[in-house]
């Protein structure tokens, strides 16, 4: 049985028009596995998968246990979603650690644009997994780069380009070299803000702190006092470090639906000697809050969906904020001042001020309307 395509779903249905659940470089990745292989092994490691193809499809090529990791719960719901209307089973979610990858002759992966994540995963593959281990990795040529080459073959002693299909390509990575010490998450001291950051390579940043998150937390005296602040959309962790250093009676609540986030936000709370007062916790933006009770949201919101500008992850993390605010209930908001997102926080949260701007990034503060 091979895989329809076309029967694979999104969810939530709400990230941007033109996504899809697979693309031709799913079906190139398995493709390639099995005429290098012959045959896919019953047991076969995934990762990066974004909506199921891969893992479905690794299934439906004959393996009978797929471990995958997926880095956003969305990706998990969408996988366990079309397998349930699927009537498929026979996958085991895992986190980006040793046992996902333990012994593993066969790795599938979708190559993730940043090339720390990709290291991270390359490390981790030859170190844990089988000395025979075979590494399909593929993408969209237009978000490949030569120095993904180069991030594998620090790992790995063999690394082979496929013939491109559809504007997608292969590599077949084999030989996992000895003696590469492990190395994620990685620190970094930032004495000028007080603030030690580690972080995994799929967080964006990394253990740096960007030009917005800094303008943000120059204004954390200005927020109102509260008993329990919210991070959300936490990335590394540094605004949940930093409300927690700075306010010593505050309880934070650190949220993302990424995995590769929730644990360098755990491992930044620790660095900075605050995990006691920093709950961290991975979940589709405000969903584990209840509605009406959160006294201080503070956001630092995505604006790409891949490669592309986009506001709609922004605009949903405000309607979550919202939800989740009682009347009176603060939502801080840093974003790139082109986008314009004051009339939406005006609308969808309430009284919205301007606390800073500067050509590239503005910071607000909205006050939740009372009904």
């Amino acid at each position: 049985m091979t895989t329809d395509w076309n029967d694979l779903r999104r969810w939530p249905d709400v990230e941007a028009s033109n996504l899809q659940a697979w693309d031709a470089s799913d079906s190139l990745i398995l493709d390639e596995a099995r005429e290098v292989l012959g045959a896919l092994p019953e047991e076969v490691v995934v990762i990066g998968d974004r909506h199921g193809a891969l893992t479905l499809g690794a299934l439906d090529g004959g393996a009978t246990s797929v471990r995958v990791h997926q880095d956003g719960v969305l990706g998990e719901r969408a996988l366990d979603a079309n397998a349930a209307r699927r009537r498929v089973d026979g996958f085991e979610h895992h986190a980006l650690d040793a046992a996902l990858v333990q012994d593993a002759r066969l790795v599938l992966v979708q190559l993730p644009r940043s090339l720390d994540e990709l290291d991270e995963i390359a490390q981790l593959i030859a170190t844990h997994a089988h000395p025979d281990v075979h590494l399909v990795a593929g993408g969209r040529v237009k978000h490949m780069a030569l120095t993904m080459n180069d991030v594998l073959a620090n790992h790995f002693t063999d690394v082979r380009p496929s013939r491109a299909r559809q504007k997608s390509r292969a590599l077949h990575v084999t030989g996992p070299r000895e003696g590469v010490a492990e190395s994620w998450p990685r620190e970094q001291r930032h004495d000028d803000l007080g603030l030690t950051l580690a972080a995994h390579g799929g967080v964006f940043a990394g253990n740096g702190v960007d030009i917005g998150t800094r303008l943000l937390l120059e204004h954390i005296p200005d927020m109102r006092q509260a008993e329990r602040a919210i991070d959300l959309a936490c990335g590394s962790g540094v605004v949940a470090a930093a409300l927690a250093l700075a306010r010593p009676e505050l309880q934070v609540l650190a949220t993302d639906q990424s995995a590769a986030a929730i644990a360098s936000t755990l491992a930044t709370a620790a660095a900075n000697g605050v995990s006691d007062r920093v709950e961290v916790v991975r979940a589709d933006g405000l969903e584990t809050v209840a509605t009406a009770s959160a006294q201080l949201v503070v956001l630092n919101p995505p604006f790409h969906v891949g490669a592309a500008v986009h506001t709609g992850l922004a605009e949903r993390l405000f309607a979550e904020a919202a939800r989740a605010l009682e009347p009176g209930g603060e939502l801080w908001v840093v974003w790139n001042t082109p986008l314009n997102y004051r009339p939406i926080l005006d609308k969808t949260i309430g009284s919205t001020k301007q606390v800073q701007r500067t050509t590239k990034f503005t910071v607000t503060s909205s006050r939740k309307r009372t009904p």
